[in-house]
């Protein structure tokens, strides 16, 4: 009996704590969208200059917030954010609109799918 109290403790603990990481990772998430929204309300206006300095702040915002990441996340898909920031940057301080705005849209993507695939779903057990 004291075992099966145990390990039904064990079980409750790995499951608040992938709940509590699943929420950790979703807003970390959106502040990255917004900020990454923020960028796409500039390029609008061809605000190359804004852009680039809300490009700058993204990337702050990901150093502070996405540092713990890796720690539960795939690292191949951390490498492939930040190789999108890298270009994100690029393009826009060289001021190549449709390069920023297909590496926006990807970039986009790739964050908010980090927490849908981590969720604790049936679908992502088996």
């Amino acid at each position: 009996m004291r075992l099966m109290l145990v390990l039904i403790s064990i079980l409750a603990v790995i499951i608040s704590f992938s709940f509590w990481t699943n929420h950790l990772l979703q807003a970390s998430a959106d502040e990255m969208l917004q900020s990454i929204v923020e960028i796409e309300q500039v390029l609008v206006n061809n605000e190359w200059e804004q852009a680039q300095a809300r490009t700058d702040e993204m990337e702050k915002i990901w150093d502070k917030k996405a540092g713990w990441w890796p720690a539960v996340l795939d690292h191949q898909e951390i490498d492939n954010i930040e190789f999108s920031m890298a270009k994100t940057r690029e393009y826009i301080a060289a001021k190549d609109a449709p390069l920023s705005w297909g590496q926006i849209s990807e970039l986009k993507l790739m964050i908010s799918h980090i927490p849908e695939k981590e969720s604790l779903k049936v679908i992502n057990i088996f």
